[in-house]
């Protein structure tokens, strides 16, 4: 069963809570929550607070217990962007973009998580054969090609 957790308009950058998030997918929520909690960024504190609230949504809601929990998803998504202007020289402006993100975090009970280092592990695998599949089909098209005899055999010939 899956519950989630959504923290809209958190006051940070996607890209700054996204290096955060990567960190914790996959990861049970006992270990997420220790991750984050030695984590020094701003990111992390939003993050760990939504989290919480998914595991309390876990409990309260689902009747689930929170040793068995997975982090399945922790995605970061775009939210609408504060826009402010700053004096520069000569009576000219520059914008700010005071950027904002959605946090949100899906938790599992299920074991079987796709974790980066297994995604990694699998497309090497699929590399390996696909190398693999190129050169069987390389040499059986070298085998089934006639030979090509060369100007200088029909020379000899004659």
């Amino acid at each position: 069963m899956e519950v989630r957790s959504i923290h809209k308009y958190a006051r940070i950058s996607p890209y700054k809570a996204r290096e955060v998030t990567r960190e914790i997918q996959g990861l049970p929520v006992s270990a997420a929550l220790d991750r984050l909690a030695f984590t020094p960024k701003k990111a992390a504190f939003l993050i760990s607070k939504t989290l919480k609230s998914a595991i309390a949504n876990a409990e309260n809601n689902a009747n689930l217990k929170p040793d068995g929990l997975v982090v399945k998803e922790a995605i970061v998504g775009e939210g609408p962007t504060l826009k402010r202007i700053m004096a520069r020289a000569r009576g000219s402006a520059s914008r700010i973009l005071k950027r904002t993100s959605h946090i949100r975090i899906v938790l599992s009970d299920e074991i079987s998580i796709e974790t980066r280092e297994t995604r990694k592990a699998k497309r090497k695998q699929e590399n390996k054969a696909t190398k693999k599949q190129t050169k069987r089909e390389a040499i059986e098209s070298a085998a089934a090609a006639p030979e090509k005899k060369s100007p200088k055999a029909k020379a000899e010939r004659k």
